[in-house]
């Protein structure tokens, strides 16, 4: 086995120092400071790119009227244990206007919307399970 080569080493170094770098959207990523959603800016926006999208795709489902009702408020809603970055609910409506018309109708479907992978970053944690230590669920009852 030869020893590697002086160029085959740098390309080493180099691909190491490079993948030391933060992500894009991290935190820092991008040369910016983190900055948390303002939440009705955001609600507004996506209110309006909904509306927006429904008329260029032609949909007509219900929350496609709401989108695009002036008096109605914007059906947005992120819980209060919920902190997301200016930087989350940009990357959520580009992806909503990113997205094909197909895709956009299951958005705002009546029956089971779904949304992008980049719009969700409120998740909710799942409930614990029963037992952790394998006592089979059984629990201490106070006296008899």
């Amino acid at each position: 086995m030869r020893p590697p080569s002086r160029l085959g080493s740098l390309v080493v170094a180099t691909l190491g120092v490079l993948l030391m770098a933060p992500t894009p959207g991290d935190t820092g990523g991008c040369g910016r400071e983190a900055t948390e959603l303002d939440r009705d800016r955001y609600a507004n926006a996506r209110k309006g790119q909904d509306c927006d999208r429904c008329e260029e795709c032609g949909l007509t489902t219900a929350r496609c009227a709401r989108a695009c009702d002036p008096q109605k408020p914007a059906d947005i809603a992120l819980p209060q244990t919920c902190y997301p970055l200016l930087r989350d609910g940009e990357v959520c409506l580009r992806a909503l206007g990113a997205a094909s018309c197909e895709t956009f109708a299951t958005y705002v479907d009546d029956e089971a919307p779904v949304a992008p992978s980049e719009c969700n970053f409120c998740r909710v944690a799942p409930e614990p399970p029963a037992s952790t230590f394998g006592d089979g669920g059984a629990t201490a009852e106070a006296g008899p």
